[in-house]
């Protein structure tokens, strides 16, 4: 018996790297499968033309997340990630572009209306500029804060902290200053061990470990006939109590008296049956009898 759902089934890659690659044209600049997802790079003037043709034309409706990617190695540094889901196929695929600190990207603001909110925070963690955004404005950072937080350049304690002044009674911002270097952890397996030395570690005596200890012989294991007639001596004479008294434990005490069985008690004591039976008396005479 077949059981009918009503979600759509699970739609495949296959043909859809190569379908979506010719429907876009000279806009690919580059297209892959990575974890089970069609990846499609843009160029990026393009971005609101490719977006708005698989939107319109491929059933990709809903604009799931943008998010960005730093590469300060990169001549474009920036990666912008446009992640779009299909309702009607269940699929889902990554279309990216490149971006610089000077370079816009095109707003899809007028493709889905979420993608303000989520350019907003692109360009507060990052600095992406989108042109044609109306409301560029910092979302997750405070007001007046300098930098963009998720660049690779950006210090881990920031450059201000803010605190609130019992002096001042209100909320100040003051440099960061750390009363001790901050600590980095390279969480290495304690198997594999580090390839440098770690501080203290200097100090110890490090043993040859690329020349292997073998026991060829029996003597250089402590093993053999001698081993075994020494492991066969008896250690101790006696328990250690002995040992120091040198005498025989004493049995069990002598009884303190020795008085003889008494004889059988007769009748006339105090439990015996005479005692404890009433005694038969003889029945008195009326006195009129007389």
């Amino acid at each position: 018996m077949s059981v009918l759902h009503p979600a759509p089934r699970y739609a495949s890659n296959e043909g859809v790297q190569a379908a979506l690659s010719k429907a876009l044209g000279q806009s690919v600049v580059a297209a892959h499968e990575e974890h089970g997802e069609i990846v499609l790079t843009v160029a990026r003037d393009d971005v609101e033309t490719v977006l708005r043709t698989l939107r319109d034309e491929h059933d990709y409706q809903q604009l799931m997340e943008i998010a960005g990617v730093d590469y300060p190695s990169r001549d474009e540094r920036f990666e912008v990630v446009y992640m779009l889901l299909s309702l009607t196929k269940n699929h889902r695929i990554i279309v990216k572009c490149t971006a610089s600190e000077s370079t816009p990207v095109p707003t899809v603001t007028t493709l889905w209306p979420n993608a303000g909110w989520l350019e907003r925070e692109v360009f507060d963690m990052y600095g992406v500029i989108f042109a044609g955004n109306t409301d560029l404005r910092r979302i997750l950072t405070d007001y007046g804060f300098e930098g963009h937080p998720f660049r690779k350049d950006f210090p881990l304690t920031g450059y201000t902290e803010l605190r609130y002044s019992e002096d001042e009674k209100r909320v100040v911002y003051e440099p960061v200053e750390l009363p001790q270097d901050l600590r980095q952890f390279d969480f290495m397996s304690p198997w594999e061990g580090a390839d440098y030395v770690l501080p203290g570690d200097e100090k110890a005596a490090t043993p040859p470990v690329d020349e292997p200890k073998t026991t060829e012989k029996p003597s250089q294991t402590g093993a053999g006939a001698k081993t075994d007639a020494k492991a066969a001596e008896e250690v101790s004479a006696g328990p250690p109590a002995e040992k120091a008294s040198r005498k025989k434990a004493a049995g069990a005490p002598a009884p303190t008296e020795d008085r003889p069985s008494r004889a059988p008690r007769k009748g006339k004591s105090a439990d015996t049956k005479a005692s404890t039976e009433p005694k038969k008396r003889a029945p008195r005479k009326p006195k009129g009898d007389a």
